[in-house]
């Protein structure tokens, strides 16, 4: 999916830049994880560790974990997480 950030006429908070599996994804403060990541166009976060089939943000607001991540070390929603500049987030690896 192509990236999908709004370019003009929206008020955001200050420009950031967080890790995602090593690479430098542009987002701003005051994003969920998951919505800076959706606008980045990075909508699959994991695989199921059944299936292997992929996942992503399905309800975004904290029911499902079907949006598990590891933050900075540590399994997290990432609908429920605010972005952080320089925050390091890991989604294809072992959760």
């Amino acid at each position: 999916m192509p990236a999908v950030r709004i370019a003009k006429g929206i008020e955001r908070g200050r420009a950031v830049t967080i890790v995602v599996d090593g690479q430098p994804v542009a987002a701003h403060e005051g994003e969920t994880l998951a919505a800076a990541l959706a606008a980045a166009g990075r909508t699959g976060l994991r695989h199921s560790p059944r299936a292997g089939t992929a996942r992503g943000a399905f309800c975004l607001m904290g029911v499902c974990q079907e949006c598990l991540v590891r933050v900075d070390g540590r399994l997290r929603q990432a609908c429920r997480v605010g972005v952080a500049d320089g925050q390091v987030v890991e989604c294809r690896g072992s959760l």
